[in-house]
């Protein structure tokens, strides 16, 4: 088994194990805890923060103890804290677990980005990233399906199904080198300078739409569980496969997006994309029937899988392949797990006092936050301008 290999079966297990833990537990917290819409609110941003202080912490510490000593870290104290969980799933131990998973899965996302990635000329990266998007996103709709079959089961059994899949990738990652082999910053594959410029503008909007694309979708995660629950009454076994549509389409737009590079350095696939995030967003927390949610969430899986892809193909060849550029890719990930959830609470908060409805609250939280994510991107993307690289 190659490398490459080995690690996209890395990742869809992680993936897989990581869903029934970060997904699930809004699920769990919902329908085994009772928890309302806005603890599940709070549970996603503590989560988020702590995803990015992992995210930006990996570099550094892959500097001190190198990447496979991190990965095998991270992994061994998942299973301990996924093994916590299953031993005792009470209130307060699912927000301290939670908290703390959120810190390992920060850390150790970026170390097997960098393994995919490493050694690999700007096109082999492109093939390399396509599988490696559909090897963790391939894991998130069967993982979402179990879900709720697995709450109604018995209280421990999403626990421990993530703790047995990190124990699978503890054994896969033995074989890996200490640290991975990166291109040659002076190899002649690298990308010409005025190449570059252009990927730096494309990676700096993807980047600040990519955000705003996590902030919706942990924004989605956490209601989701209430409006199935209170607004339709669908049983925990209905909802978990129905909240996954937005994974199936952002799969779907993955395996599109590998299977071509027509739209490698360029704008209109971006543009329309971030157009698309908001109109998603706002169909599934609206509420406007089970039809409306999934007419949602397949407007918003497709966009924000051509925002991940791109945002993260372009950063592993600016960046060649680095913990750093998978570092600060997972960051602004975890950034919008945690500023989504809290863009909503704020809204939430600030409308009582106007008696507006939960469609008004919400939007008072998220809108401002995409003008706030477009606006960023474009001028991101100016501050690499030059005369041979026109906007669009």
């Amino acid at each position: 088994m190659s490398r490459l290999q080995r690690f996209l079966l890395v990742a869809f297990i992680e993936s897989f194990a990581c869903i029934l833990v970060e997904r699930g537990i809004y699920f769990f917290g919902t329908y085994r805890l009772g928890f309302s819409a806005v603890a599940n609110l709070w549970l996603a941003v503590v989560f988020g923060f702590a995803y990015v202080v992992g995210a930006f912490g990996s570099h550094p510490l892959c500097t001190r103890w190198a990447e496979k000593r991190v990965l095998v870290l991270a992994i061994v104290a998942q299973v301990a804290f996924h093994a916590l969980l299953a031993v005792s799933p009470t209130r307060t131990i699912v927000f301290v677990a939670s908290t703390i998973i959120g810190y390992l899965n920060g850390a150790k996302w970026p170390v097997i980005e960098s393994y995919i990635s490493a050694g690999q000329t700007p096109a082999a990266t492109a093939r390399a990233v396509g599988a490696f998007n559909v090897a963790w996103a391939i894991a998130v709709p069967p993982s979402l399906v179990v879900v709720g079959p697995l709450i109604q089961l018995n209280a421990s059994c999403l626990f421990v199904l993530a703790a047995l899949g990190n124990l699978v990738t503890l054994w896969l990652v033995r074989p890996a080198d200490r640290r991975p082999i990166h291109l040659p910053h002076d190899h002649p594959d690298r990308p010409a300078p005025e190449i570059l410029n252009r990927l730096r503008r494309l990676l700096g909007f993807s980047r600040w739409i990519m955000f705003f694309s996590y902030a919706g979708l942990f924004a989605m995660a956490a209601l989701m569980p209430t409006i199935f629950e209170n607004d339709f009454r669908l049983s925990a076994s209905v909802a978990t496969p129905l909240s996954s549509v937005v994974d199936f389409m952002r799969l779907t737009a993955f395996v599109v997006l590998g299977a071509t590079a027509r739209w490698h350095m360029r704008w209109w696939p971006m543009i329309v994309a971030t157009a698309a995030l908001p109109v998603g967003f706002f169909l599934v927390a609206g509420g406007f029937g089970i039809a409306g949610v999934v007419v949602g969430e397949i407007v918003f899986g497709l966009a924000a899988g051509m925002i991940y892809y791109a945002a993260l193909y372009y950063a592993m060849v600016v960046q060649n392949a680095s913990v750093d550029a998978g570092g600060a890719h997972e960051g602004l990930i975890g950034l919008g797990f945690a500023v989504g959830p809290l863009a909503c609470l704020m809204g939430i908060y600030l409308t009582r006092h106007f008696g507006a409805g939960s469609l008004f609250a919400i939007g008072a939280g998220m809108l401002p936050l995409f003008v706030l994510c477009t606006v960023g991107g474009v001028l991101r993307a100016r501050q690499f301008t030059g005369a041979q690289t026109p906007l669009v």
